[in-house]
């Protein structure tokens, strides 16, 4: 009979960013089908989910809240002893940057969709205050990475970006604001533990 750390090893070792690429790409295009439907139906425009009317806001914001949160990852790594940690970021290091690239782009394109774009966009339409459908969202989020409740420090590391994504999607009004700040953020931190920059505190 197998032992749980066995199975651990063989689940680890079964993930495969090309099957999780293929995973992301299918719930993208829901997620784009189901923006579009919304859009027919006039409840979200076009103007609300991208709009290029603040293009030097959208840049300041993508600058600032990347490097920011590039910074509190890596505040994290360091500060947070690893049995406080989901160790996620070693387990790509063996994948070719294509593959990791392809996972983070279209990971990060999925969820701020899902989350920016329809629940977040949906939750200020009904509710009317930006703050409340944020935190809404966020719980959404969190309840999405069912894996980091067994280190609920975890959730520390994915509710302040959220609420960050939250922010500055309403405070630009485009969907890829957030998500290139999800994007850079998450490849910005992975790059650093696969090329041993940044390691996890023993």
């Amino acid at each position: 009979m197998q032992s749980e750390k066995d199975i651990t090893k063989k689940t680890k070792k079964d993930f495969n960013p090309k099957d999780a690429v293929l995973v992301f790409s299918s719930f993208t295009f829901i997620c784009i089908a189901i923006m579009f439907i919304l859009n027919v139906y006039d409840i979200l425009t076009l103007q609300n989910i991208l709009s290029f009317d603040k293009p030097i806001k959208m840049i300041l914001n993508i600058i600032v809240a990347s490097f920011a949160l590039l910074l509190f990852g890596i505040a994290l790594s360091l500060y947070i002893p690893s049995k406080y940690i989901e160790d996620t970021n070693n387990s790509y290091q063996q994948f070719s940057l294509l593959s990791i690239f392809s996972f983070m782009f279209l990971g990060a394109l999925f969820e701020e969709l899902l989350f920016r774009g329809i629940i977040q966009t949906l939750l200020f339409v009904f509710i009317e205050n930006q703050w409340i459908a944020i935190i809404i969202t966020t719980l959404c989020f969190l309840g999405f990475h069912t894996h980091y409740f067994k280190k609920p420090v975890m959730l520390i590391n994915i509710s302040v970006p959220s609420l960050t994504f939250g922010w500055i999607y309403f405070e630009t009004n485009n969907i890829l604001v957030p998500f290139i700040v999800h994007f850079l953020m998450n490849i910005g931190i992975t790059l650093l533990f696969k090329y041993n920059v940044l390691s996890i505190k023993k």
